[in-house]
């Protein structure tokens, strides 16, 4: 039997979005989209239910954190943790003959278990692009550069790039014995030093890596602590194409940047450039979106297995709303209403409908309400203005009006 606390909670996880969070949500997802729209992305919507298989991107997704739904199927079914997986799936199913590269952009939910985590969101929320069919230094810099834009023109004003390279961090880790490689890889990927200090590694294997560990800060300096290590020739590529973007970066736009060759994104099907972007309020610091690049993942849903690099990001957009609101930079109220169109009595209501339906269709963008109860002439005027509505509109069952203006 259900619980009356059950009946009067939203489960753990889960929760409700008020008209006024609704409004600043809308207002967010307006102003990244318009600026998706402005890099040549168009919008794709995949679904919401998939396989877990599908989901788990090839066990570069723990399917722990995917929550499973049962329907008699022998396949177990999930939500979406993320949006790339399922967007790889549909590019190479569905959108193979169209021109390449992809353009694509996403909004909507997503869906994590909290794995015991008490206070953990499950469902959130993402806005984010996808460039698909792709490779290069410019490719990279275009993600990056639009990520920017987006974070301009919604105003956050004090955001910082942390930006890893996925294949050097996988080259570097490569002399680690395999049984251990990737505990050495979840304790730099979770930031564990206290962990990786008691794996059973040699003390040359140790001290490797927590030179791993440590590996961010100014870039250029970083990149100098690279060249100590013995890089092969895959690695030493890499490096090269990490300088060039850069350099292109650098003379092409003016942010904050950290380079982290321990940054390890928990998803991993990402190949190339990893980041995430950190956002600092009078109160707090906090992670507001990541991305990377991924040039193996869609050959896991192509037929025949063939693939297509790609690379994007997700901005997480509750917590965007939290620093903005912090930042006083999101709307404080729902849009009011335009007009008030109140009917004199019950012979007037067909005059009433008539009107509010007439102003509607003369501008499609007002807001009209009708009183719906016989009230007080001060009452209704009391509740126009509370509500912030500044024409009213008196309506006699001969259809004349009378319209009065309201300070609001």
């Amino acid at each position: 039997m259900t619980s009356t606390f059950m009946l009067h909670q939203a489960p753990a996880g889960a929760r409700d979005w008020l008209p006024v969070e609704v409004t600043q949500k809308r207002w967010l997802s307006q102003n990244l989209e318009a600026v998706f729209s402005q890099w040549g992305y168009q919008q794709i919507i995949t679904s919401t239910l998939e396989w877990v298989e599908m989901l788990t991107a090839g066990g570069a997704i723990e399917p722990s954190t995917v929550i499973q739904l049962q329907d008699g199927s022998d396949e177990p079914l999930g939500l979406r943790p993320e949006f790339t997986a399922s967007i790889a799936r549909a590019v190479v199913t569905r959108m193979e003959r169209t021109a390449y590269p992809q353009r694509l952009f996403y909004n909507g939910n997503v869906f994590r278990s909290s794995q015991g985590h008490h206070g953990e969101q499950v469902e959130s929320y993402q806005a984010g692009v996808e460039l698909i069919g792709a490779r290069g230094v410019l490719a990279d810099s275009e993600i990056i550069l639009l990520l920017r834009d987006c974070l301009e023109q919604v105003g956050i004003e004090q955001w910082h790039l942390v930006l890893g390279e996925a294949g050097l961090t996988r080259s570097l880790l490569e002399p680690f014995p395999e049984q251990v490689r990737s505990d050495v890889r979840y304790c730099i990927a979770n930031l564990d030093r206290v962990g990786l200090e008691k794996l059973p590694l040699t003390e040359e294997l140790r001290e490797r890596a927590l030179l791993l560990f440590d590996l961010r800060g100014n870039p250029e300096t970083v990149l100098e602590k690279v060249s100590q290590f013995d890089l092969d020739e895959t690695g030493k590529t890499i490096v090269t194409k990490l300088r060039s973007l850069l350099e292109l970066l650098t003379e092409t736009a003016s942010f904050s940047l950290t380079l982290d060759l321990s940054l390890l994104q928990t998803i991993d099907y990402y190949t190339g450039i990893v980041f995430k972007v950190v956002a600092q309020t009078e109160r707090e610091t906090c992670i507001i979106g990541q991305g990377g690049r991924y040039d193996q993942l869609l050959g896991l849903y192509h037929p025949q297995k063939e693939t297509r690099p790609g690379v994007g990001f997700a901005l997480n957009l509750e917590a965007l709303q939290t620093c903005l609101l912090r930042q006083k930079k999101l709307p404080e109220t729902t849009p009011a209403s335009d007009w008030l169109v109140i009917p004199e009595n019950t012979k007037a209501q067909v005059s009433a409908l008539n009107y509010a339906q007439k102003l509607r269709k003369e501008d499609p963008s007002l807001r009209v309400e009708l009183a719906l109860a016989e009230g007080a002439v001060d009452n209704m005027r009391n509740y126009a203005q509370k509500k912030g509505i500044n024409r009213i509109a008196w309506l006699k069952a001969d259809g004349s009006a009378t319209v009065e203006e309201l300070e609001t």
